[in-house]
């Protein structure tokens, strides 16, 4: 595995240099480690790209603005750019899906396809915001609450992401912990802008590229009936995990590894 820093974004590649490319893009406050489960998997035949977001993980906030989802994809078509990436699956989790998208909007010579998973099509797919998650944005109150947080409190909000009973992982409240308030707020606001203007659906149809949804059937952050809005991409994938919540790569991770792969390779054959 390389480790690396690409236009002051902090990126891991594993796998064959010259295999094919598959970038994976974690959700709000994470990190590419949410990804350590199935990278093994996928970095035996794809080589394997991940990134930490701006003001997430190990990549630095940028200094003004920056958080905007169409920002967070050019900087990651950047990243793509200086590894001399021409051809790329691309999967995003929850939020990242949506600056996968993005990159798909931005990058369609370069994106081959683009895989979701668990990101509801649009806003009124949530199944609900915590009120503490609102907080957060209100002046002097947001601040005081982040200063206050505490590793067992992140870790409770990170067992809500999941429905088997799997250990949440030492990073996912790492990664939490180090994240500044600034960058929290800025990227939910991005969030919500890009999701509220138009829905992923919508934006995915008329790039005409291969699509796959995968859901956990119990996800208790987006509903997963929403999930047929995607039916609206013409010739888009949908599949449901039983029993699983909202990070199907921690819960099923030998099941997802395997969807993803045969996505990737079936996109990466029928693009040549």
């Amino acid at each position: 595995m390389a480790e690396l820093y690409v236009t002051d974004v902090h990126v891991e590649v594993s796998g064959p240099p010259q295999a094919p490319a598959v970038l994976l893009v974690h959700g709000s406050a994470g990190s590419l480690e949410h990804w350590d489960p199935v990278v093994p998997a996928l970095a035996e035949t794809f080589r394997v790209i991940r990134v930490d977001l701006p003001g997430c993980g190990r990549s630095p906030a940028p200094k003004s603005g920056g958080f905007g989802v169409p920002a967070q994809a050019r900087r990651v078509g950047a990243v793509l750019d200086d590894l001399g990436v021409e051809r790329v699956t691309v999967v995003g989790h929850s939020s990242g899906c949506m600056v996968a998208t993005a990159l798909a909007e931005q990058r369609a010579a370069k994106v081959t396809a683009v895989a979701l998973i668990d990101m509801g099509p649009d806003p009124n797919a949530q199944a609900g915001e915590s009120p503490l998650v609102r907080l957060l944005s209100v002046p002097v109150v947001g601040p005081l609450l982040w200063r206050l947080r505490t590793p067992d409190a992140l870790r409770r909000a990170a067992a809500t992401a999941v429905t088997r009973p799997v250990p949440i992982p030492d990073s996912y409240v790492e990664g939490a912990l180090a994240m500044t308030h600034r960058a929290f707020v800025g990227t939910m606001r991005g969030y919500r802008a890009y999701l509220g203007q138009r829905g992923l659906p919508e934006r995915l149809a008329p790039l005409g590229l291969p699509v796959f949804v995968l859901f956990g059937a119990e996800d208790r952050r987006w509903r997963s009936s929403s999930a047929q809005a995607y039916r609206a991409v013409p010739g888009a994938r949908i599949e449901l995990l039983p029993g699983v919540g909202h990070t199907p790569m921690l819960e099923a991770t030998e099941e997802t590894a395997a969807l993803l792969r045969e996505f990737a390779a079936t996109a990466t054959a029928d693009s040549n």
